[in-house]
C-alpha cells in the first residue's frame, strides 16, 4: 500500500507541473483561405486588454491560399485566447476567446 501511494503521489506531481508548461507555448497551423493578404497577426489572452506582438513578424506576409506555423510563446497559462487580423487591403478582423489549447489548425476566410 505505501509503495502504492508513493507511486500515485508522483504520477500527480508530475501531471501538475506538465499541464503549466504545456499551455505556456502553442503551436498550430494558420491557414490564409481569404482573398486578401494576412500582413498581421496579433493575440491576447481573453483576459487581458493589449495585443501581443505581431506574430508573423517584421517581414511575414501569408498570402491567400498559403499557410503557417504561429508560435504563441508568450508564458501564459490561459487558454482562451483572442485574434486579431489586418490585412494589407486595410480589412480588420477581431476573433474572441478562441482556445488554442485544443487548436491544431486555424482557417482564416473571408
Amino acid at each position: 500500500m505505501n509503495t502504492f501511494l508513493k507511486g500515485s503521489l508522483a504520477a500527480l506531481v508530475l501531471l501538475a507541473g506538465a499541464v503549466p508548461a504545456w499551455a505556456e507555448t502553442v503551436e498550430f497551423t494558420l491557414i490564409n483561405d481569404s482573398s486578401q493578404s494576412l500582413h498581421y497577426f496579433y493575440t491576447n489572452p481573453s483576459n487581458m486588454e493589449e495585443w501581443g506582438e505581431d506574430l508573423l513578424g517584421p517581414d511575414g506576409t501569408l498570402e491567400p491560399g498559403e499557410q503557417g506555423v504561429v508560435t504563441i510563446g508568450d508564458g501564459s497559462d490561459q487558454c482562451e485566447y483572442d485574434f486579431r487580423f489586418e490585412t494589407g487591403e486595410g480589412a480588420i478582423l477581431e476573433v474572441m476567446a478562441v482556445d488554442i489549447c485544443s487548436l491544431n489548425s486555424y482557417t482564416l476566410q473571408d
